[in-house]
């Protein structure tokens, strides 16, 4: 019995039963439409949905990738882009740094040319007193370039200062400004003598202190004042600054007011020594 079984079960019978049932199949088919309509009906019923199904996923798989894909490119021209963008900044802060230092020593050689019957060196400032003004600071040139104790320091327009301590290769400037600064000047059009002090209170606004003026002196807004003739260490001549707001003491023998340096004492970066003493 079981040997009867197991013959039906065999692969070659299996293969020629399903071989007919084909074989069946495909003759009804040919003869009628009634076996193939249900099949084309569960085709259309399952298997189209799950294809546009499946076109709609790679579609949107496909669009997903073209916009990854196009994300990347952007992203890597635009680090292309911010490196070419960070050298041209760091080229033209270059080039602006360039074009100031240009200028200021023009300006240098501008004033050169003002005061020609001096020997000059030109020096750099390396470091400056820690207020927010050049009140004292020091320079990159001393004893090995000729400077010595006492020799003054113009820059921009007119009056800097004093070298008051040198070393082999660095200097210390004292400037007009400082508190412990007094200069001898005069009116340049007439010589009336006056003292110009240092206040760095005052030059939060930009000015610094003029006394002793006698009372009969005619000043004005924005006459100048030069160092003295009488002065024991600065050279005569070298601008000092503007005079404002000069009035007449409650003493009533003597005038004080105010100078706008004619240096800007915010930001220095560069000084001429003047090689000759007093």
């Amino acid at each position: 019995m079981k040997k009867k079984y197991s013959f039906l079960f065999t692969s070659k019978s299996l293969l020629i039963g399903f071989t007919a049932f084909c074989l069946l199949f495909i003759g009804v088919s040919f003869f009628t439409d009634k076996l193939a309509a249900p099949l084309r009906n569960v085709v259309s019923t399952v298997i189209v949905p799950f294809q546009k199904g499946m076109n709609n996923i790679g579609l949107w798989t496909s669009d997903k990738a073209a916009t990854l894909q196009e994300i990347s490119e952007v992203m890597q021209k635009n680090v292309t882009l911010q490196a070419q963008i960070d050298g041209l900044v760091e080229e033209n802060n270059q080039l602006k740094q360039d074009s100031y230092e240009l200028t200021r020593l023009r300006d240098l050689y501008a004033l050169d040319e003002k005061y020609p019957g001096y020997t000059k060196v030109g020096a750099r400032v390396i470091a400056s007193s820690p207020d927010n003004w050049f009140s004292t600071f020091q320079i990159d040139k001393g004893s090995d370039d000729g400077i010595e104790v006492d020799m003054n320091v113009i820059a921009g327009g007119g009056l800097v200062g004093i070298v008051t301590q040198v070393d082999s290769k660095r200097a210390t400037v004292r400037s007009i400004i400082d508190d412990n600064s007094i200069v001898t000047g005069m009116l340049i059009n007439t010589s009336d003598s006056c003292f110009v002090r240092g206040d760095l209170k005052l030059m939060d606004s930009g000015l610094i202190s003029v006394t002793d003026f006698k009372k009969d002196v005619v000043v004005r807004d924005g006459d100048k004042i030069v160092t003295s003739n009488i002065s024991t260490k600065y050279l005569e001549g070298i601008l000092i600054g503007y005079l404002k707001d000069v009035k007449l003491n409650p003493n009533n023998l003597s005038q004080s007011g105010y100078i706008e340096p004619a240096v800007n004492f915010e930001h220095l970066q560069e000084v001429l020594v003047i090689l000759e003493k007093k």
